[in-house]
């Protein structure tokens, strides 16, 4: 059997190789390693997919989150709610601008945003929300943005590990993932469903006056070269990341239903495990699936679970051991344990298998086998 790997690039690679190697080509025979024709290929076919007006590339998901909200020019000081449930990233860009991150608790089930929860914390000093669409599945985006609109609140959705994932509305429209918010901003690290070979990322809205602002702020703030009408930054998805996720756009939704039918065969054989809890699937998302995350019950040891994993050869994660509103760098905010109880609790019995769109039948029989067995010898 092939090393398991919790995601497998590599075999990925070997599949699209060719088509890889002669977009890589053409950048590198055309020497536009910045701002060439590949960004603006991509970016167009990004835009034809996500059905929305304006798709900016940058250089990472955090950029993409941070020049939204200086796109913004909030007040420092500032209230931007989000889920403390979430990587880092989403909350650093808040308090890197000035600005003050609420914490909001999760649903236990879906583990994105708990709405009730975001209304309680709404203030005179709120401006945003940044919803979190977690391990691949849409938040309930459609009362997020009635209560977003009630109190005249900006929503920029966090979208790094959703891109593909379709939100479907009471009255049965449907809009994908990072478009259905005043803007959303996405990651193509290496290990995300669309990820590029580095670092890159981008920005989705429908608000032209937005992109325009954000188009400056992304080079320089500059509208034309040398003549700068804001504070920008230098971030910019390079040339060859951008030949490499257009021929891998082509792919997604492939890459998706492959990683929804290994999470369904872990799923079915977990169901009557006991002490084991398989995830949520909400009815109003279909769910790409960038983490398989089980929840595990009392009394289990998760630690000695990972490592009985590991001594067999099954790569695991937990994501996030530390929730955001306890990490020593936002301590300054006050919170303490016990303030966000659904949050710890996930915390503390959250673990994640391999999933990816490469798998061997084998390699799955083997995991689903193994982690059934673990029970046994306790």
């Amino acid at each position: 059997m092939e090393p398991i790997r919790m995601v497998d690039l590599v075999n990925q690679y070997t599949q699209i190789k060719e088509e890889v190697k002669a977009e890589i080509d053409k950048v590198l025979d055309s020497a536009m390693f910045i701002n060439g024709p590949a960004v603006h290929d991509f970016q167009g076919a990004l835009q034809e997919y996500l059905s929305v007006k304006h798709v900016i590339p940058c250089a990472n998901g955090t950029d993409a989150l941070q020049v939204i909200m200086m796109a913004h020019n909030f007040p420092k000081g500032s209230e931007v709610l989000v889920p403390s449930y979430t990587y880092v990233a989403t909350v650093e860009v808040i308090a890197l601008l000035g600005l003050k991150p609420v914490f909001v608790e999760v649903c236990p089930k879906s583990f994105n945003i708990d709405i009730a929860d975001l209304d309680n914390k709404i203030t005179s000093e709120s401006v945003a929300i940044v919803p979190v669409h977690l391990y691949g599945q849409c938040a309930r985006m459609e009362e997020l943005m009635k209560i977003a609109e009630e109190h005249s609140l900006k929503v920029f959705e966090d979208t790094a590990q959703a891109i593909g994932a379709s939100y479907t509305f009471s009255n049965g429209s449907t809009q994908k993932a990072g478009t259905i918010g005043h803007a959303g901003a996405t990651s193509f690290f290496p290990s995300k469903n669309l990820g590029a070979y580095g670092d890159g990322g981008a920005i989705m809205t429908n608000d032209d006056e937005l992109a325009s602002k954000i188009r400056m702020i992304v080079n320089h703030g500059q509208s034309k070269r040398y003549y700068h009408d804001s504070i920008g930054v230098n971030s910019r998805l390079d040339s060859l990341q951008a030949a490499i996720l257009k021929v891998k756009l082509k792919y997604l939704d492939g890459y998706n239903k492959s990683r929804y039918e290994v999470a369904s065969f872990y799923s079915s054989h977990f169901q009557e495990v006991e002490w084991l809890t398989t995830p949520f699937e909400s009815p109003f998302s279909n769910h790409v699936y960038h983490q398989y995350t089980l929840k595990l019950a009392d009394g289990i040891n998760r630690d000695e679970l990972i490592a009985y994993l590991t001594d067999l050869g099954i790569p695991s994660m937990i994501y996030y051991p530390v929730p955001n509103h306890l990490q020593k760098a936002y301590t300054s905010y006050g919170y303490k344990v016990g303030d966000l109880q659904v949050t710890e609790d996930l915390c503390s019995r959250v673990f994640s298998l391999p999933i990816h769109s490469e798998f061997k039948p084998e390699q799955l029989e083997f995991i689903q086998h193994s982690v059934k067995a673990f029970k046994g010898m306790h």
